[in-house]
């Protein structure tokens, strides 16, 4: 039932996911999902569990710092798979067995790596969401903007907010920045903040 679900997800998006819609996929009566779940949350909780339980933690990087990184970059793998999961796991109140399960194996990197218990709990607060594989950005621009209204805009603000206007003009032509890459922002957040508790380690 929660693998016809995340399917469903994946194929339309989590708010295709109902009781009655998920019984239709299954050919079941609506009622008789509830001899497995109490309810929709119930079922939620049960998908988000699921694909976190699909993050492999059996990592072996040379360091605290490379396995890390391969456990964190493994949760954004299992989550790429999954575009609509981010906001579910935000909204979720309740752990299933496999959320405590990766936060010990992301706890025990840390603290086999020399950090403290106060840092290892600094460390989940500086990492956030990325610990899990996926950031909450301010900006969506994940598709891409008209290069000449871009353009337009840049020339009217540019007087007034001259960075603004520069980095609107570097995103947008060739050659330059380019559109934003969401992988490539989340790997090299990732590797900052790693930087960061490498330092905060060795004091």
């Amino acid at each position: 039932m929660i693998e016809a679900a995340i399917g469903l997800a994946d194929r339309e998006g989590i708010d295709a996911v109902s009781m009655r819609r998920l019984a239709s996929e299954l050919g079941v009566e609506a009622m008789a999902l509830y001899t497995h779940v109490r309810n929709k949350d119930d079922l939620l909780d049960g998908m988000v569990d699921t694909l976190i339980g699909r993050i492999p933690i059996d990592v072996r990087g040379d360091g605290w710092r490379a396995s890390l990184r391969q456990l964190v970059m493994g949760a954004r793998g299992v989550l790429l798979d999954h575009r609509w999961a981010p906001p579910v796991i935000e909204s979720r109140t309740f752990a299933g067995l496999a959320v405590p399960r990766y936060f010990n194996a992301v706890a025990g990197i840390l603290r086999e790596g020399g950090f403290t218990l106060e840092r290892t709990h600094h460390a989940l607060h500086i990492l956030g969401s990325r610990v899990l594989g996926f950031t909450q950005e301010l900006f969506d621009d994940s598709d891409e903007a008209d290069p000449q209204a871009v353009e337009a805009f840049a020339a009217e603000v540019a007087g007034t907010l001259p960075y603004v206007a520069e980095l609107a003009l570097a995103a947008t032509h060739s050659g330059s920045l380019g559109a934003c890459d969401d992988d490539v922002e989340f790997a090299f957040a990732l590797d900052f903040i790693l930087d960061g508790l490498e330092r905060l380690r060795e004091r």
